[in-house]
């Protein structure tokens, strides 16, 4: 386990063999870890004496949590819900509680212009290093990233953890290995991003680190050979964001990197059916292009087309009226997507 956590509850045993187990499974951990360690607290605080979690204790929680946003109370109830789950499995009676609704967020994310994604192409190509800076900076690999995550879809945690033994440049495609659905896929790669990653790379093995070029090393580094996390992606997003006039709310409101995978899946479904394919042949390509479990997580995607793109999606036929019927609300989660 990368992290340690000081746990001093009753559950305390608990916690670690469950975060044990969500390692195994090749999980993150720090969000399981800290989400813990606050339920840990709070056990401790109220001087739970048994391994039970009641709904008269879960709710005594929640009383404490009134100024988290949704997003955040729903990921904390997502963890104790399964980690409830595992108390079950070992045998401790505990209440199971519901998730929150998604759609209580109200989030809805910032589709780039293909104009203003060209701009932004450029501005990354225009970064410029600091007067006085230090080998840990990430800006070198910010363009190719960027292009990157715009050309396959990938999420912008999936793209950090490619390796070089995952880009396979005859084959013109990479293995994404660590994905938010523990669903190993392939993404292709276009000649156009062929060329930028090939580039990239002959900057990057030119760095005066050993084994740079290694097949287990991460592909996307910083100057000094060494992988940066999404703070260290998005704090020079932000930088580019200012650079091309483009407004950024913060907040959590965006623009954020993540966007760049929605503006990808929607100019990608636009671009398909400009071209003909039918909207209902053309989702479970993008389902499986993006990596959704179901093509249910794609449907937002139309819906999203059709909002910024009127006059390229004609719903009016038989199939995809029925299929698609404007008087039907789809229950969108726009902020954590499949």
């Amino acid at each position: 386990m990368a992290r340690q956590f000081d746990y001093k509850s009753v559950f305390a045993p608990y916690f670690g063999s469950f975060l044990k187990m969500k390692d195994a499974m090749g999980y993150g951990l720090d969000k399981f870890g800290y989400i813990l360690l606050e339920l840990d607290r709070f056990f401790l605080k109220t001087g739970a004496t048994t391994p039970h979690i009641s709904s008269g204790q879960i709710s005594a929680w929640r009383a404490t949590r009134m100024n988290d946003k949704a997003r955040t109370l729903y990921e904390k109830y997502s963890v104790l819900s399964q980690f409830c789950k595992y108390m079950c499995h070992l045998g401790h009676e505990c209440h199971v509680p519901r998730l929150p609704k998604k759609n209580a967020w109200g989030f809805v994310p910032y589709i780039f212009t293909r104009r203003q994604m060209e701009r932004i192409f450029r501005e990354c190509d225009r970064l410029a290093m600091p007067r006085f800076c230090n080998m840990n900076t990430a800006l070198f690999a910010i363009p190719a990233l960027v292009r990157f995550l715009y050309s396959t879809g990938a999420r912008i945690g999936e793209a950090l953890t490619i390796r070089n033994m995952d880009i396979d440049y005859p084959n013109r495609q990479v293995i994404i290995r660590k994905t938010k659905n523990k669903m190993q896929r392939i993404v292709p790669i276009n000649p156009s991003l062929m060329e930028v990653m090939g580039q990239y790379e002959r900057y990057r093995d030119r760095i005066p680190v050993e084994g740079i070029s290694d097949r287990d090393r991460f592909f996307f580094v910083k100057a000094n050979g060494t992988p940066f996390k999404l703070g260290v992606a998005y704090r020079w997003f932000k930088v580019v964001l200012g650079q091309c006039e483009i407004p950024h709310l913060g907040k959590h409101q965006g623009p954020r990197v993540h966007d760049i995978r929605h503006t990808c899946a929607v100019h990608s479904l636009e671009k398909m059916v400009k071209n003909g394919t039918d909207v209902y042949c053309a989702l479970p390509i993008l389902s499986t292009f993006l990596g959704h479990k179901t093509i249910a997580g794609t449907e937002k995607y139309v819906r999203m087309t059709k909002e910024i793109h009127p006059e390229i999606i004609e719903m009016e036929s038989s199939l995809t009226s029925f299929v698609f019927p404007d008087n039907i609300k789809m229950d969108i989660d726009y902020g954590n997507d499949n």
